[in-house]
């Protein structure tokens, strides 16, 4: 897929305030750890990850989109009435029906001619959301339209916690399904695109490829746990060791495609955004695609795997910190479970982003144990 008139406007995102470590993941863990004879340490030492985030318990999945989704329409200083679609494309969501994209739409008040609908596709929900977008664009039938999304992952993190301590018949092996679930985190990040005509920083989204490879779509399920009776309880299964094989496998066909379909060089390649998910998989997806670590961009040491909003939030705050010189070709390497791979190419000139980081709000708690706060701190960089 090509597109000629579609350009990105403004980035934002907005991280939750409470932190929690992976050591005091690990000290809940304590008396299975020491059934199963676990050194204290492991998480973090197999993903590398440190930390991740997560919302007070009462909020809901729309509020952190609709701030985020205020930020990044701030941040284009754009007039709410020429955004003529909306896609909210996070796993996590208000409720079955309606979309929760109504509550967003409502809560940024745009036009009641803004198309509106939810999309869900594992990690790759708000980079699908983009493609979409981009083709209305260029299609014609709209001008300009916001794609956001924001990832909950306290159920899934306290569901399996609460399961690994409850379960006296875990062994070494029967353990690793629930690893990754230990890993996820919560943020939100949106992404505004218009027709070139409107834009005034003139990065321009190039297109992309998506590939499917449907054959491996049993090695990542998630969902509630209605097999053992936890109708409230949300898990997730993970066949970590071939879902990392197969998905570095189909990452490196989607990537061959990608570079044909833009008439890239993988030596022209200035700057990269992976999807994150942790320490094993970014090394061996760079290695696979020999591509350079220090031309990628990493958040996953503290943010953990924030799902779909994993990509478009390191996009942001690569942004926001510079690592994207302007100019620069820039490939987004999105790869979810199911496994679906969604590759696109950005020719970078500096747009504004906004974000916020609630940690630093006054009233949070250093030790991340605060509950919601009331402040927004905004950190505003017009590059």
């Amino acid at each position: 897929m090509r597109f000629r008139h579609v350009c990105v406007e403004a980035l934002a995102y907005t991280l939750p305030g409470e932190i929690v470590t992976s050591d005091q993941i690990e000290q809940q863990l304590a008396p299975l750890y020491q059934r199963l004879r676990l050194p204290a340490g492991r998480l973090e030492l197999m993903s590398g990850i440190r930390q991740r985030r997560l919302w007070p318990r009462q909020s809901r999945v729309s509020d952190g989109s609709i701030q985020t989704g205020r930020l990044c329409l701030a941040a284009a200083d754009i007039d709410p009435a020429l955004v003529g679609c909306l896609v909210h494309g996070s796993v996590c969501r208000d409720q079955l029906e309606p979309a929760t994209a109504c509550r967003v739409h409502h809560g940024l008040s745009l036009p009641a001619d803004c198309l509106v609908y939810d999309v869900s596709n594992a990690c790759l929900g708000l980079l699908n959301g983009l493609v979409q977008v981009a083709t209305l664009i260029e299609l014609g039938q709209v001008r300009a339209g916001l794609v956001v999304g924001t990832e909950d992952s306290r159920a899934l993190l306290e569901g399996t916690l609460d399961a690994l301590c409850s379960d006296p018949q875990l062994t070494r092996e029967t353990i690793k399904p629930a690893f990754a679930s230990l890993t996820i985190g919560s943020g939100s990040a949106a992404v505004l695109l218009v027709h070139e005509s409107l834009s005034r920083a003139g990065c321009r989204l190039l297109g992309g490829v998506a590939r499917a490879y449907s054959a491996h779509h049993e090695l990542c399920a998630g969902g509630f746990a209605e097999a053992l009776g936890r109708h409230d309880t949300i898990l997730m299964q993970t066949q970590a060791e071939e879902l990392l094989e197969a998905g570095l496998a189909a990452g490196q066909d989607t990537f061959a495609a990608f570079l044909q379909e833009l008439g890239w060089q993988r030596t022209e390649l200035d700057r990269t955004v992976c999807h994150q998910v942790g320490r094993a998989h970014r090394q061996r997806l760079l290695q696979t695609l020999q591509l350079c670590a220090e031309q990628d961009f990493a958040i996953y040491p503290e943010l953990g795997n924030t799902g779909s909003v994993a990509l478009p939030l390191a996009w942001a705050l690569a942004a926001q910190s510079g690592f994207l010189p302007p100019g620069a070709k820039v490939a987004l390497l999105g790869i979810g479970s199911g496994i679906n791979c969604l590759m696109l190419g950005v020719e970078w000139q500096p747009v504004r982003v906004l974000g916020q980081d609630l940690a630093r709000c006054q009233g949070c708690s250093q030790a991340g144990r605060g509950e919601a706060v009331e402040a927004w701190q905004a950190a505003d960089v017009a590059q």
